[in-house]
């Protein structure tokens, strides 16, 4: 009987990007490693190993690197129950694995040995969670003779700079949030729980192409003012402010954002808190462009805010880096905060957000030559839902 799915492209089980989007990346990665002496790089954070070679699997949380010469293509050490994936997502070749009852970390050790070549000064993403203290000193031991140094971020580096393909799947992703902040407003009423809004966000995220569960942050009551709560059994009343943000991923690409529900309905002065709110963000944006110092918005969000009496402080980061990123990894490392000294650069992807009290805004935006471009297209204004 012949396959019916014979010779037809499984998106589970293919690369997400074309291999010359892979070389390119390998490509500026050796440049790096090459102008400050460093003969090879094992990535360990999951996000560097699959952004190098294309290899995705679920169970990145077990032992894997990618092994990254100064010259020639990479290889994946990984788990045997993985090479599936392994085979059908890496657009390279020469892998190894291990098999469970082995010593992971001699065969590690024999993997790279053979691919050394006499090297000596071979960085690790030491920074990476899968690098425990245990796997560090393990490896070390199993592989003596050589200098394990820090990679110092250098494939994270790169990452934030983000390429036409990858903004595609952050564009897919912000039209996901979308379609789960509307679930959120058709859902959220009095009587109804915030596991019930949960669910129905979930969905439709899911439903519009997300691969990420979500729902994201969601919390009404006392927890409406407070960053990160997540819905509970809790059942909405008439007068209930809802905290409301959405965090799809397409091919673990996230964007993101949130917005404030009323539910039943809304006082003058809180429609006028939101549109204060609303203004300091517009500002802050405005000064939004590459070449720009990020602490210039910072600190026009702080001013404003602070300004305008909506908090008493202000202490909460304004902007972060947002990529390709797989729990429990929920940002990228670039953040603005006061005294931040770097600078946007085109091709940057940032979530930022303004908080007051229990109302919260923000929206997922690309860095341009010229300023930026809104990802998320949500209506930016105060939602009351009926009561």
């Amino acid at each position: 009987m012949t396959d019916p799915g014979a010779g037809a492209v499984d998106e589970g089980a293919s690369p997400w990007f074309g291999r010359q989007e892979y070389l390119d990346r390998v490509s500026r990665l050796q440049k790096v490693m090459r102008a400050v002496g460093i003969e090879a790089l094992l990535a360990f954070q999951p996000e560097s190993v699959t952004w190098l070679t294309g290899f995705f699997t679920r169970g990145y949380s077990t032992f894997q690197f990618a092994f990254v010469p100064a010259e020639g293509e990479p290889s994946v050490f990984c788990r045997d129950v993985a090479r599936y994936y392994l085979d059908r997502t890496s657009v390279f070749g020469g892998h190894g694995v291990w098999a469970d009852g082995e010593d992971r970390f001699a065969a590690a050790a024999s993997f790279v040995r053979a691919r050394l070549a006499g090297a000596r000064r071979v960085a690790a993403e030491l920074d990476a969670w899968q690098m425990t203290a245990q796997r560090y000193l393990a490896l070390k031991a199993a592989l003596p003779e050589i200098d394990l140094i820090d990679a110092d971020g250098a494939v994270a580096k790169l990452r934030l700079i983000k390429s036409p393909a990858e903004i595609a799947y952050q564009r897919r992703a912000a039209k996901a949030a979308e379609a789960g902040m509307q679930a959120a407003l058709d859902t959220a009423r009095a009587g109804v729980s915030e596991r019930e809004v949960g669910a129905a966000i979930v969905a439709a995220m899911i439903r519009a192409g997300s691969d990420h569960p979500g729902p994201g942050p969601l919390s009404s009551g006392e927890r409406a003012f407070h960053l990160h709560g997540g819905f509970t059994d809790r059942v909405l009343r008439r007068g209930d402010t809802l905290q409301c943000e959405t965090t799809p991923a397409v091919k673990h690409h996230h964007a993101r954002f949130m917005r404030t529900i009323k539910i039943g309905s809304a006082s003058q002065p809180e429609e006028a808190k939101l549109q204060a709110i609303i203004e300091v963000q517009d500002t802050a944006l405005a000064a939004v462009r590459s070449g720009v110092v990020a602490s210039i918005p910072d600190a026009i969000y702080r001013d404003g805010i602070l300004g305008r009496g909506l908090r008493k402080d202000y202490t909460n980061k304004t902007f972060y880096s947002i990529g390709l990123m797989m729990p429990p990894v929920g940002g990228e490392a670039l953040e603005a905060a006061p005294g931040a000294t770097w600078t946007f650069e085109a091709g940057m992807v940032f979530h930022t957000y303004v908080l007051a009290d229990s109302f919260g805004f923000s929206e997922t935006i690309v860095i341009t030559e010229t300023g930026f471009e809104r990802l998320t297209q949500f209506p930016r204004r105060l939602f009351v839902t009926p009561g």
